[in-house]
């Protein structure tokens, strides 16, 4: 039942933890997101030991920085094997522009494949009662989903309720990753922004980031493979 559409967010601090999720969803899940909370408690060794087991990963740091610092972080992760890594597109389009251009020139020269950048919009945890902008959240995250395409990124990170205004703005092939999934009947947790996932596929979504509601259930397997069942409908 696979469907890389699917990322399992392995929101741990600890390795056991991590082999035992895997382990257990198996051949159900390929991709993962590996975070902060992860990352910096195990380190780089959490994304080769996923490259060992045929997974792919998308290296959640949300790097945010000037341009040069930013492009040059990208590159040494780079060289970990992620197949998806992201900036915040609040850092700017030369930021943006900088860091894919040089993660082309240096995967490049590499001669590795290069992964894939995909820009943060607005956190799915923000609602329009703590959104500080002039405009509406969804105005921003266009913008920022279009300044994201322009500065030559593959894609951007946003709330299912955006994915509809993302997918129109931006055409069919721009990559759009959706946390904030929630079956029915799930907790909310600390999101607000939220959808089910046939909803998220439906208005555009590219990928659905999915953590508690798989890693807090109590099948974890049956969780997981009844979201790919939603969304293969």
């Amino acid at each position: 039942m696979a469907d890389e559409r699917l990322i399992v967010a392995l929101d741990f601090h600890k390795m056991e933890d991590v082999k035992n999720l895997v382990n257990e969803l198996g051949d159900s899940v390929i991709f993962y997101k590996v975070g902060m909370e992860l990352f910096y408690s195990v380190g780089a060794g959490v994304v080769d030991w996923l490259k060992t087991q045929n997974k792919k990963v998308f290296l959640d740091l949300k790097l945010h920085d000037i341009p040069n610092t930013v492009a040059g972080g990208l590159c040494s992760l780079m060289n970990l094997g992620a197949d998806i890594l992201n900036v915040h597109a609040a850092g700017g389009f030369t930021m943006m522009k900088t860091a894919a251009e040089k993660l082309r020139e240096e995967s490049a020269k590499a001669g590795i494949v290069k992964p894939k950048l995909i820009a943060i919009t607005i956190l799915t945890s923000i609602n329009e009662n703590e959104w500080y902008g002039a405009e509406k959240i969804s105005e921003q995250v266009v913008k920022f989903a279009r300044l994201a395409q322009d500065a030559g990124l593959e894609g951007v990170v946003a709330s299912p309720q955006e994915a509809a205004l993302i997918r129109q703005n931006c055409g069919k092939d721009f990559l759009i990753i959706t946390p904030g999934i929630r079956p029915a009947g799930s907790d909310i947790n600390d999101q607000s922004r939220i959808s089910t996932p046939a909803a998220a596929i439906k208005n555009g979504a590219s990928y659905l980031v999915v953590g508690r509601p798989i890693r807090a259930a109590e099948n974890p397997k049956l969780a997981a493979e009844n979201i790919l069942a939603e969304i293969k409908c």
